[in-house]
């Protein structure tokens, strides 16, 4: 058998809901709040087929541009033939989810606030900036009882 051209080809995983969360969602997907230039992550979500991503768009993060009744645009990279178009799509709201890829930068936003308003008060210079990690200082490995072959 030849296999199939539709457009869910190879989408039993990808679609399929997760173990002991099947069956009816929950309805804290229906009152999350989305604004215009939220940053969103598209997952599929196989129990609501209406206004579902195409496979494509499965996994992806991409920017909210519209809002809708019942569903939102989202404004998402996509590469076709070496070019990266900005495509825009209509998905419900079942099949995203609020990203969590800023929560780490916001929060060292609000570390180095505080950090120089303390700095400022005690009159010291704080360096806010990311550094990058030195390697290790050399040591020596000891093992107990193993012989060391010379070759």
């Amino acid at each position: 058998m030849t296999n199939p051209h539709g457009k869910r080809r190879g989408t039993r995983d990808m679609f399929a809901r997760d173990f002991r969360k099947r069956g009816m969602i929950p309805l804290s997907t229906y009152m999350k709040t989305y604004r215009i230039g939220d940053i969103v992550d598209i997952k599929g979500c196989g129990t609501v087929t209406s206004g579902m991503p195409y496979k494509a768009y499965h996994g992806k993060t991409g920017r909210v541009f519209n809002i809708a009744k019942r569903a939102v645009g989202v404004i998402v990279n996509k590469k076709v033939r070496g070019k990266i178009l900005a495509k825009r799509i209509n998905l419900r709201i079942e099949h995203i989810n609020h990203s969590k890829c800023r929560d780490d930068f916001l929060n060292r936003v609000k570390k180095n606030e505080l950090v120089k308003k303390e700095a400022k008060a005690s009159g010291t210079f704080v360096c806010t900036k990311r550094a990058p990690v030195n390697p290790r200082t050399s040591h020596t490995v000891k093992g107990k009882g193993i012989v060391v072959e010379e070759v």
